[in-house]
């Protein structure tokens, strides 16, 4: 009597769940974490020696001291978002 059961050889490998990997899909540019910065992004830093952020954040060195905050084509981090964050609410605040 033939067997009617196919053997492992005929039967595709079919790959490991925990293996394959999951699609990735470009974050694109904007200011979110996870995207690529649009543009760079400076803040001007207190000229009284303090060495602190003040001013808006802006898109050309302003100038004196200042810190470049993300470079265009980076990666928003979630410091870097909290700082722009800090500078809109200091902006709003003035």
């Amino acid at each position: 009597m033939a067997s009617t059961r196919k053997s492992s050889a005929d039967t595709p490998e079919q790959p490991n769940p925990a293996v394959v990997r999951t699609q990735e899909y470009d974050a694109g540019e904007g200011w979110q974490v996870g995207q690529a910065a649009p543009d760079d992004a400076y803040r001007a830093l207190d000229t009284a020696g303090t060495g602190e952020p003040t001013g808006p954040v802006v898109h050309r060195h302003p100038g004196g001291y200042a810190r470049l905050i993300v470079q265009k084509g980076a990666t928003v981090t979630a410091s870097v978002r909290r700082e722009l964050d800090a500078a809109e609410a200091e902006g709003e605040q003035g």
